[in-house]
This record gives C-alpha cells, structure tokens and sequence, in this order.
C-alpha cells in the first residue's frame, strides 16, 4: 500500500513540475521547402532550443523511415540510412541543417525532423512539411489550332498545350491582356509519358465580338503555364481582324489654267477650238463673197443681209 502511494505522489510532483515549466527541449522550427526543381539541392532546416538538456540525437524521417542519424558524442556523429531518392551533402549538413544533394522525382515526400535528448529526460520533440521536387518543362507551351485572321462573328477554336513536366503545369488564358473566361475554356486535359512526365492541353472558344478588336486591329491571345513559384512561362499570338475595305472616293479637281489640265481636257478644248475655228473661217468666207458680187456684179439683185447671215449659219 505505501508502494501505490508513494508511486501516485510521484506521478503528481512529476506533473505539477512539468506545470511549472521544468526546463526542456523546444522545437523552434522545421523548414521544408515545398518545392524543389529536380536536380538541384535541398535545404532542409530543423531549429530547436535544448533550454538546459544535452542533446542525445537528431534524426530525420521520410515518409516515416529513418535515412540520417546525427549523434553528436559519436565520431562520426553523422549516420545514414540508404533510402531511393535520397543523397546527402555531408559537408553542408550539420545538427539542424541537412543538405540533399540532385534530389530526384523519387526525393519527393513527406520529411521529419525528430529531436531527442540526453537521460534522465529523453524528452523528444518532433515536426514535419511536405516536399515536392519538379520536373521543369524544356519547353514553353504551344498555340495551336489559330488562323492569322478573323472576323466580327468568327468562332476561335485554339489550343494551348505545355511542355512535358511532373507536375502538369497550370494553364491560363488571357484575351488582350485580360482572364478569360471560364466558360470560354475547354479541359484542361493530362496526359502521361513512359517516364511519368505529364502534359496539359487547355482549350479556348469563343465568338469574336468587335470590342475584342483593339485600336490597331488585332487582337492579342495568351497562354500562361506555372508550376508552383518555381516555373513561369507564356507564350502569345497577335491576330489581324478581317474589316471590310471602304471603296475608293472619287476625287473632283477644280482645273484651273491650261498648264494644270489633265490630257483629256487638252484634247478636247483643242477639238472645240478647231470646230469653233472652222464656223468662223466659214463666215469669214461668205463674207468676203457677199462684197465681191456687189462690187462686181452692180445688175445683179442685191442679197439681202438676212440671206447673207442665213447662209454663214
């Protein structure tokens, strides 16, 4: 009976210190970056405060299996684990920073960072985050299905395909530099490769409306891919508007003085002044023919002047 006793008073003044605060390990802080392009590095950060205990050990988890030991009163303090996917930097590493070096599509998972410490407490703490690695695509996306006109009325029908990458990137779709909208868009739909690299293929469709024509006529189409923060790329086509063609003015000129005359007008004031020329020289003649029978021919009757300007007609 003083056996329970004295093991309940202990539970409770181990309790009420722990109320108190005793001192022990705190976990200040676990960074995991989200994503990480494949190939390159990855920092892994787990910062934490003793608060008066020896630290005992420092171990990290993915996806819940041991791969790296870090004891510091062992020579070496640093230990791994073989696991797919996972190359440590071991001159970069240290108690709370651990270094991947090329992390691969497989690097991809859930990381833990588990801090222990020294007897009597071994009190242990632990916090994780998830990390992606990102195929990148070598390629930007591709416009395809457009014609290089339309018209008022005409019915877009393109498609905006991204380069291969894991994940499939994210496609939008801007008209004249604004979000279309939802209802103008078809899929996206994904598609994979033999090495798990994936394509999306987003369609866009609509009816070309005249305020979709800008100033200068044409009209501007965007694709945009992203992936996560780490890829941002868009591709963009410029399309001519089809507008009717005006017919050309007719263009009246006031002609003022010969010189400023077209041909057509030369022409033809030369053949009125021939034929007034010619009227003239014909009543010039009966004229002169009217005198020289009065002067020559006194018996013959006189030919009246009405006759006379009847005949010049």
């Amino acid at each position: 009976m003083r056996r329970v006793k004295g093991y309940v008073g202990c539970l409770m003044l181990c309790a009420l210190t722990c109320f108190q605060g005793a001192p022990g390990i705190r976990l200040m802080e676990v960074r995991i970056p989200m994503h990480t392009v494949r190939d390159h590095s990855a920092r892994l950060e787990c910062h934490f405060d003793m608060e008066g205990e020896s630290l005992y050990s420092v171990k990290w988890y993915k996806d819940g299996n041991e791969f790296y030991r870090y004891l510091p009163r062992d020579m070496p303090p640093a230990q791994v684990f073989p696991l797919p996917g996972i190359t440590i930097d071991f001159y970069n590493s240290t108690e709370s920073t651990l270094v991947l070096s090329s992390v691969k599509l497989s690097s991809t998972g859930r990381y833990r960072c588990e801090v222990s410490a020294e007897a009597p407490s071994f009190q242990t703490v632990s916090d994780h985050g998830d990390m992606v690695v990102v195929a990148l695509p070598e390629e930007g996306p591709r416009i395809s299905g457009g014609r290089p006109r339309y018209q008022v009325g005409d019915t877009v029908r393109i498609n905006c395909t991204s380069g291969r990458s894991k994940p499939a990137a994210q496609l939008i779709w801007f008209i004249n530099g604004d979000q279309a909208d939802s209802s103008f868009l078809r899929g996206p739909f994904n598609a994979s490769d033999r090495e798990g690299l994936e394509t999306s293929t987003l369609g866009l469709e609509f009816k070309v409306r005249p305020k979709h024509f800008r100033r200068g006529g044409d009209m501007k189409l965007k694709c945009l891919a992203t992936i996560a923060t780490v890829y941002w790329r868009s591709n963009e086509e410029s399309v001519e508007g089809d507008r009717p063609h005006k017919a050309p003015a007719l263009e009246t000129r006031k002609w003022q003085g010969d010189a400023a005359a077209p041909a057509e007008a030369s022409l033809s004031g030369e053949f009125g002044a021939e034929r007034n020329g010619g009227i003239s020289s014909m009543r010039c003649a009966f004229t002169w023919i009217h005198l020289l029978l009065y002067l020559l021919i006194p018996a013959t009757p006189k030919i009246s002047s009405t006759t006379v300007h009847h005949l010049a007609r």
